[in-house]
């Protein structure tokens, strides 16, 4: 894409160690270097490039003041770390990042002992590192803890729960509050670097804990009184009242890119002897990069991409995503009925209701990164009669289990579940695969649960959820494009719990459940060639089942496969559990269940970790000949082979 830029200091640079070689005013021309190096890395490789560009500056100057590994640094979900792996011994592997065996694209413990607690999702950095500093005060040590999280985690009620205990818990944490959207405060100048500095000093610490014990000795009204005109005073210069009143220590804002104002502030936090502290640090995503600093968006996850020009290298796309399938079929319905609203969580244009905004700007709403909230805004709504639409990776629905439950599932309130990203996700690994929904939604009374095995039935499974008026819903789909089916105008209702064969056979049954249906008539294609008559079923709905079809499948056939793109308790689980109570295994019906292994998959290409995964067409050959106790030609196995396929 374009030659390696020049890097002579960040040459000489193998560890945080190498680091601390360096004078100050050497500092500036590093994080040049592991900026344009960072550019290059991912442009070649593609991943997350906007945040991590906003915090080189601030991750050579932790690096630089603080002692890791043993002071423990703690990313926020990790997007903004490939300047952090750069320093930390990673700069070498760097080529690797998201793929099969390669550098994770978070961070992860595993990886390196600069990295003391993996992410992926959001707003966990405050809890983990609080319990790291208890651990540490409990042991008796004296390492720092730093948790580096953005603004935009911050809408989430976790760092704010975990604030409050920090605050009545007083152990010394430090919390970076990387503020890259100037959502909380405006950029600020020397004025203000002058007053972090101060309030971040020794002498001032001392004083004002000296002041607040003198205070507590006078009577209540003055107390109470000085109290709110130093709160007040602090407000006016800084903002920073909301976290003092949760018992931290705020300090900023301050220039996230001026190593001279970043320095000394770190440095006297990293001295005193008290806690918690908050500092504040404004810096601006996609730093040093025209287009990223542009276009934040497009430039948060990129593809392989031209240094010189921005421009990304996309293919072009066989056939529509199933995000924009979802949108188109939820525009449908939402023109034909006006109670349907939208819900996202910070993700909008991840889950295509960017396009929906656009049409229905009253009736769409991003809650910013809140799935609990979303979860129960959305029972709130469909308490009133509207019908929510609640889109949601499947890995960020997890974050919200407790509301599914106990504010929808109970309730029997009519909330639709949008569930994209269903399945394993490529390069993001194992943070973000949507294994788990089926299984943690199929359990619960009440719940409609439906997979789409392409994007003209996840149309018509929209149309469905928007039908359901007595009960919750869910639609899983995969991330990427379709399979290239003609897409009607709209989406037609199914009738509720009904599968659909595909083909017709008299030996193998194969019910997926989901977009594995594509391989399961491969594997039929493959079988039928072996002389194997195979019939393939849509099973459509995981819940409620189609139990007429089952029976048929059972009873008409040898073997019975069932297929999905989830863990162990799904849609398998539940067919093998009706098939039992029904006496239906008891004539010989050979049925073996295939799903998602019970690990967690690391990333790779996505048709690596299907065939990782054995949810490809020669895994369902495969077992159905061993069900049989065939081998490959087709014939009968000799008795110790069977044995062996037991």
């Amino acid at each position: 894409m374009s030659s390696k830029p020049v890097t002579e200091l960040l040459d000489q640079i193998n560890d945080p160690d190498d680091l601390k070689k360096l004078a100050p005013e050497q500092l500036k021309q590093l994080a040049d270097e592991v900026r344009a190096d960072m550019i290059d890395s991912v442009s070649r490789t593609g991943g997350h490039l906007g945040a991590g560009l906003g915090v080189v500056e601030l991750t050579v100057a932790l690096h630089y003041v603080f002692n890791t590994p043993d002071d423990k640094l703690i990313w926020d979900v990790g997007h903004q770390c490939y300047p952090h792996k750069i320093l930390t011994g990673r700069r070498d592997r760097m080529g690797t990042i998201r793929q099969g065996g390669g550098l994770a694209g978070f961070t992860k413990r595993k990886e390196s002992e600069y990295d003391p607690f993996g992410a992926g999702h959001s707003s966990t950095s405050i809890s983990a590192g609080l319990g790291m500093a208890m651990a540490r005060d409990l042991r008796g040590s004296h390492e720092n803890v730093i948790a580096v999280i953005g603004d935009g985690a911050m809408s989430a009620g976790m760092a704010y729960e975990a604030m409050n205990n920090a605050g009545a818990l007083h152990s010394k944490l430090i919390v970076i509050l990387n503020d890259n959207d100037m959502s909380i405060a405006p950029p600020t100048g020397a004025m203000s670097a002058y007053l972090a500095r101060l309030l971040s000093s020794r002498s001032y610490l001392g004083l004002r804990d000296i002041a607040k014990q003198i205070m507590r000795k006078f009577p209540r009204p003055i107390t109470n009184t000085a109290r709110k005109a130093e709160e007040y005073t602090r407000g006016m210069a800084t903002g920073g009242t909301l976290f003092e009143e949760l018992g931290f220590y705020y300090v900023g804002p301050i220039d996230g890119h001026n190593l001279e104002h970043l320095l000394p502030v770190l440095e006297n936090v990293r001295d005193a002897d008290n806690g918690p502290f908050l500092i504040h640090v404004v810096t601006q995503k996609g730093k040093g990069y025209a287009p990223a600093e542009q276009s934040a968006d497009k430039y948060h996850g990129v593809s392989k991409f031209n240094v010189v020009t921005g421009a990304q290298a996309k293919g072009t796309p066989k056939a529509p995503s199933y995000t924009s399938v979802f949108a188109k079929a939820l525009i449908a319905e939402a023109k034909k009925d006006d109670k349907i609203v939208a819900i996202n969580a910070a993700m909008p244009s991840g889950t295509g209701l960017d396009k929906f905004g656009a049409e229905f700007p009253d009736r769409c709403f991003d809650v910013g990164i809140a799935e609990q909230h979303a979860v129960t805004f959305a029972a709130g709504l469909a308490a009133e009669g509207y019908k929510p639409f609640c889109a949601i990776y499947s890995t960020f629905l997890q974050r919200a289990y407790d509301q599914v439950v106990h504010d929808v599932a109970v309730q029997n309130l009519p909330v639709r579940f949008a569930i994209d990203r269903a399945g394993l996700v490529g390069a993001d690994g194992p943070t973000h695969a949507g294994s788990f929904d089926v299984t943690y939604l199929a359990s619960l009374p009440n719940m409609v649960v439906m997979a789409a095995a392409d994007e003209a039935e996840l149309m018509h499974m929209i149309a469905t959820s928007a039908s359901l008026d007595d009960r919750p819903s869910a639609v899983r789909y995969p991330r990427g494009e379709g399979v290239g089916v003609e897409l009607p105008e709209q989406g037609t209702v199914l009738e509720l719990g009904k599968g659909r064969i595909i083909r017709e056979g008299k030996q193998v049954a194969i019910l997926s459940l989901g977009t594995r249906l594509e391989e399961a008539k491969k594997a039929a294609d493959d079988l039928a060639a072996r002389g194997l008559s195979t019939t393939v079923a849509d099973a459509r709905f995981a819940k409620p089942l189609d139990y007429d079809m089952i029976r048929e499948l059972a009873v008409n056939h040898e073997v019975l496969i069932t297929i999905e793109e989830g863990s162990i308790g799904g849609f398998g689980s539940h067919v093998l559990d009706w098939l039992s109570n029904e006496g239906l295994m008891e004539s010989g019906l050979k049925v073996r269940t295939m799903k998602l292994p019970d690990i967690f998959q690391d990333q790779d290409s996505p048709q690596k970790m299907y065939e990782d995964a054995h949810l490809v067409a020669s895994d369902i050959v495969a077992t159905v000949l061993k069900a049989l106790r065939r081998n490959d030609t087709g014939e009968t196995a000799s008795v110790e082979n069977a044995q062996k396929a037991r």
